[in-house]
């Protein structure tokens, strides 16, 4: 479903573009540069690949999301009343897994009877644990809504506070430790970052903290699994330091001897689940897979030096936002760089293009959404005067 509605707004874009002859520079020049040549690298990498129909079909339709962005910039500058529509959508749904979630973690089963997929982990409505990854992506542009939607009045006030405290502990007990890392490291950007409800976030993360102690005290499996786990995985109480999982290692090992094979355009998108099985390759206890579970090394893998240059560009630019919002807010107090309504798109910015944690597949069409979005709006809020 997702995908089918990126692909109808793609092809509303092209009719736009085609027949309305909408003005292009609705967004940077240097963005949808950036972005076409991304897709010809990908798509380039593909045909040089040892299995082409198999990689061009994760490469040449990845434009659809270029095409989506184009057609959501231009919805939410034709209609603003479309901010206050999606921001209700996305909090009824975070509304709805939440109840959903605290239900089937209290009960042992969700709203629809149903038990969790996962012996050690929540998983609610989802067929494998996935709520911590889609509340932890989605919560700052939710929270950034929030913020330039709704007015500063005490209802508002206590909504943000209690939905602060609540997905902070309910991206916990899901066992998704990854998800909870961005829980904390958005949390930290806007804290840092923003003007208003700074105060708040503090004390509803310290309220969070207080009650994730509590249930880590009463809940043997929500502490194996968030607690002793990582301690075991990472080998801080073996003396034994691992920056990731055993595993994760193996495939991200194997990943860079096919990187150092085919340096320049790699082996083709989604081509690591083939070409991990090659001995040459293959290294670790774990090393094969979907994906080598993080975007930079997939990229390097996969599209070469070249795709690898444009994500690492845009972690970059979001580096180089955050210092210049910090810059404004050190020297000059009364004018900052960006509103709290963009502080909170950064969030989720950095959350996507974060290089040091395990994620998803970079070439999954649903996960692409949830990274796109953030940027998205926030190219909506940089260039909407022109």
């Amino acid at each position: 479903m997702p995908d089918l509605i990126v692909s109808i707004c793609a092809c509303c874009s092209v009719y736009l573009i085609i027949k309305k002859k909408i003005d292009l520079s609705v967004i940077n020049r240097r963005i949808l540069i950036g972005f076409i040549s991304f897709i010809g690298i990908i798509i380039l990498s593909s045909i040089f690949s040892d299995n082409v129909l198999f990689s061009l079909k994760s490469s040449i339709f990845y434009i659809r999301f270029s095409l989506f962005g184009l057609f959501f910039i231009y919805s939410l500058n034709k209609n603003p009343k479309l901010f206050k529509l999606f921001s209700y959508a996305l909090l009824t749904a975070f509304i709805f897994l939440i109840i959903d979630t605290y239900t089937q973690f209290i009960l042992g089963k969700d709203l629809f009877l149903r038990v969790s997929y996962s012996a050690s982990q929540v998983t609610g409505i989802f067929d494998r644990p996935r709520i911590g990854s889609y509340l932890s992506r989605l919560y700052p542009l939710l929270i950034g809504l929030i913020f330039l939607n709704f007015k500063n009045t005490n209802k508002n006030f206590l909504l943000i506070s209690i939905l602060f405290i609540i997905i902070d502990v309910l991206v916990f007990i899901t066992g998704e430790r990854t998800s909870f890392f961005y829980m904390l490291l958005s949390s930290c950007v806007i804290i840092l970052l923003i003007n208003k409800f700074k105060t708040l976030r503090i004390i509803t993360l310290c309220l969070s903290i207080i009650l994730i102690a509590l249930i880590v005290n009463y809940s043997p499996t929500v502490k194996n699994r968030m607690i002793d786990a990582t301690l075991q995985q990472t080998g801080i109480n073996t003396g034994h330091i691992n920056i990731f999982s055993p595993e994760h290692e193996s495939h991200m090992k194997t990943a860079l001897n096919m990187f150092l094979d085919k340096p320049i355009l790699g082996h083709g998108p989604n081509m690591f689940r083939i070409k991990c099985l090659d001995p040459k390759y293959a290294t670790g206890v774990m090393p094969c897979n979907t994906h080598p579970h993080n975007f930079y090394v997939q990229l390097l893998a996969e599209t070469g030096i070249l795709g690898f240059s444009f994500l690492f560009s845009l972690f970059c630019y979001v580096t180089y936002l955050v210092i210049r919002q910090f810059h404004s807010i050190i020297f000059n107090k009364n004018k900052r760089y960006l509103t709290d309504y963009q502080v909170c798109l950064l969030a989720g910015m950095l959350i996507a293009v974060w290089p040091f944690t395990p994620n998803g597949n970079f070439f999954n069409g649903t996960l692409a959404i949830f990274y796109t979005l953030p940027f998205i709006f926030f190219i909506q809020s940089k260039y909407k005067k022109k």
